[in-house]
């Protein structure tokens, strides 16, 4: 495998490891990735209802949280320690603003575009800045956008495909369209990211997520332009995750069947696991009276089915009768709990027996069109 470099970064693994909220990804499975090699992310969606002890202000909380977050992912080690941050969250400037503040290494926003996540940096700060996009078209209006209203040029570009995990920025008609498909999508987007870097004379790395789950997809990714990728589901299914056991083994247990898209109430189709909470949302059972966090923008609590915050933190503490599991695609091809080191250490082997298998073919077409 390729190193991945990000500006003055470099991760000698080429795996971004997803953020996954609500307390998917914290500061346990974001330091273990990072001191493989990889970029550790820590989500910063749900952090108010984590750290709900040091303040009942849903804001003030995630702000203590995400500091906290930081400061034990840096202590357990020196690699490189990211924070995604959605353009939905209503306090998506608190978390933006705090993870430059605590000098987070990168962050990733999706989630809508984060058009104005340049004018959070503070003079000196070196957090790095990578938003998610879904098109070519929208790296390029937001690499055009940076460019002009803050004479930034992104650091680096993440394309999620929608065979990805949680909230997905497709339509639900383009999710399973193969034109949407993520083989189909890097191409143009690395060409796009090219173009504009070249006139800035900088390159930036495209990072592809989204259904990659084998050392095989790594390398079939990246030889479509790829820099490197981005993982989410694979790293559930490990001791480091800092979901309970039970959101984990509800991975282990699921079946292709059980892996479905929902409407969520944030207003955008979302892929989970099937459990009896969502049967019973589907059945009308469900119905909050009010919102007790105010945490996403886009979420009216007058018509939804139930509080998005509350179900997703119940699945973060084991709770999944309460619950749900949000998880991408290949998630039911889980088949074991391991640790982070393991499971990149064979990633990496498959990454490098494919590469042999293809580098054989290739010579062995080169001699074959030699002797004819």
């Amino acid at each position: 495998m390729k190193a991945l470099k990000i500006g003055s970064l470099c991760a000698s693994v080429p795996i971004v490891q997803g953020g996954m909220g609500v307390g998917i990804s914290l500061s346990g499975l974001a330091s273990a990735v990072a001191a493989e090699g990889g970029v550790g992310v820590i989500s910063s969606a749900g952090l108010g209802a984590i750290y709900n002890d040091y303040s009942k202000d849903y804001r003030e909380a995630s702000i203590w949280g995400l500091k906290q977050e930081l400061r034990k992912a840096r202590e357990a080690t020196r690699g490189i320690i990211g924070v995604n941050v959605m353009v939905a969250m209503s306090n998506f400037a608190d978390m933006v603003r705090t993870a430059v503040a605590e000098r987070a290494d990168i962050i990733f926003s999706g989630a809508g575009l984060p058009l104005n996540l340049p004018s959070f940096l503070t003079e000196g700060a070196r957090t790095k800045l990578a938003p998610i996009v879904s098109s070519a078209r929208a790296a390029a209006v937001l690499c055009r956008k940076w460019w002009s209203e803050y004479r930034y040029v992104p650091d680096a570009v993440v394309v999620e495909g929608p065979k990805a995990g949680g909230h997905l920025g497709y339509k639900a008609e383009q999710i399973g369209d193969e034109r949407f498909a993520l083989e189909a999508l890097v191409p143009e987007i690395v060409a796009e990211v090219r173009a504009f870097g070249a006139e800035h004379d900088r390159h930036i790395p495209v990072i592809a997520g989204g259904g990659v789950y084998t050392g095989e997809d790594i390398y079939r990714i990246m030889a479509l332009g790829a820099d490197g990728v981005q993982m989410g589901t694979r790293f559930v299914t490990t001791d480091e995750c800092d979901a309970d056991p039970a959101f984990k083994q509800s991975y282990i247990d699921a079946a292709e069947s059980d892996i479905e898209i929902i409407r969520s109430p944030v207003g955008m189709p979302g892929r989970a696991i099937r459990n009896s909470f969502l049967d019973r949302v589907k059945e009308g059972l469900k119905r909050p009276k009010a919102c007790p966090f105010d945490c996403i923008k886009t979420c009216d609590v007058t018509h939804s089915p139930y509080c998005i915050m509350l179900a997703l933190y119940n699945a973060f503490r084991g709770r999944l009768q309460n619950g749900y599991a949000f998880c991408g695609a290949n998630a039911w091809r889980a088949e074991k709990i391991q640790s982070v080191r393991e499971l990149i250490d064979s990633l990496k082997s498959e990454y490098d027996d494919f590469a042999a298998r293809c580098e054989g073919f290739s010579l062995r077409g080169k001699l074959f069109g030699a002797t004819r």
